[in-house]
């Protein structure tokens, strides 16, 4: 099987509320640099998969009003392999959008999707490019929706967890048995204690003829409706079918929805250095620290007596920190955050309460 069978769709259409106040509506976290390397997060994942997947077979889904934001970053890019949908509705319409399309464009297409907001540290790139190929050629040859498990280094109950079998079809490869969303602290620690845990990377790799199978057999309402417009898809018609079909989707993860039914998914486990960029916490993970603990991310910072703290500023003003301790704080133009580090998950909410008070200005 050649290379042109190979394709990428990088989900690229969240909002990354938990980034508040760097990540907005308008301009959420996959546009931005978020840890200071000169590369936006979907700049890094296209320039990832750029290395071993033909850049006309990479696609991007994204929310439409980021559309013109994509073709800026990512110049490079055929501006018809950006999919934009009219409303979030979660990972699974979001899957079947660019399936059914690539049926239809190659029905021997073999998929990986992936979300445009993960950090693979560089000198694991190619590790994840041979995980990468080793999917895509087990795939090919056997009808199985794969996911990548990444083996866990501490008991993180920020992100979901994949139980596998014992015994491996080979030494690379396993069946998936559970699927546990975010565990709390004791049963993260008796996952990782049995050796039989992973964490979900949310990267999925399967040929497109078989998660339409899946769609028809586990999210039938949705399968129906896609494939009444199968004949619009890669035709001017397009647009307008995507515009009849979102309003009529349910809002459901491609995990629920698919992958936690069906009976033939398969783990590879990897050990690449991986994070999903989710919250603050994660990038204070992904950063290099000072002496006292401390991520700084921007130039105008001085700190005294400070440990543990998430600092990034993105104005020019001269940021002084005293006497934190694991707090995080976000500078931007029009936004000042403090908040500790422990209370991350509430950022969201106190998103929701400024929108009460202050209206969208702040969004």
């Amino acid at each position: 099987m050649g290379n042109n069978n190979h394709y990428v769709a990088i989900m690229a259409g969240g909002i990354g509320s938990r980034f508040w106040p760097m990540s907005r509506t308008g301009y959420p976290k996959q546009f931005l640099d978020i840890l200071n390397t000169g590369r936006t997060l979907i700049q890094a994942t296209f320039d990832r998969f750029a290395a071993f997947i033909p850049k006309e077979n990479i696609y991007i889904v994204t929310f439409e009003h980021y559309r013109s934001i994509v073709i800026e970053q990512l110049p490079g890019m055929e501006p018809d392999n950006i999919l934009c949908e009219p409303s979030r509705k979660n990972t699974a319409p979001c899957t079947a959008f660019v399936a059914y399309k690539l049926r239809q464009l190659n029905p021997e297409a073999n998929l990986i999707c992936a979300p445009a907001d993960h950090v693979i540290t560089d000198k694991e790139d190619e590790t994840f490019q041979d995980v990468c190929t080793y999917a895509l050629e087990f795939t090919a040859s056997i009808k199985a929706l794969v996911t990548l498990g990444i083996k866990p280094t501490r008991p993180n109950t920020g992100y979901g967890y994949i139980q596998r079998e014992q015994q491996g079809v080979d030494k690379n490869i396993f069946k998936v048995k559970t699927f546990t969303e975010k565990p709390d602290l004791e049963l993260a620690r008796a996952f990782i204690a049995s050796g039989d845990f992973l964490w979900n990377a949310g990267i999925f790799v399967w040929q497109v003829k078989n998660i339409i199978r899946a769609f028809e057999q586990y999210l039938p309402e949705m399968h129906e409706v896609f494939d009444t417009e199968k004949n619009a898809f890669n035709t001017p018609g397009e647009a307008d079918a995507i515009a009849r079909i979102y309003p009529q989707c349910v809002n459901i993860s491609i995990d629920y929805g698919v992958m936690e039914k069906a009976d033939n998914v398969y783990v590879i486990p990897a050990s690449f250095g991986w994070t999903d960029l989710g919250t603050w916490a994660s990038a204070y993970e992904t950063l290099d620290k000072d002496y006292l603990g401390n991520a700084v991310a921007g130039d105008s910072v001085v700190v005294f007596d400070a440990t543990r703290n998430m600092i990034q500023t993105e104005n020019k003003k001269l940021v002084v920190i005293q006497g934190l301790d694991d707090f995080i704080v976000v500078d931007t133009s029009d936004v000042l955050l403090i908040c500790k580090k422990e209370k991350e998950q509430d950022i969201k909410e106190y998103v929701a309460e400024i929108k009460r008070n202050k209206g969208d200005k702040y969004l």
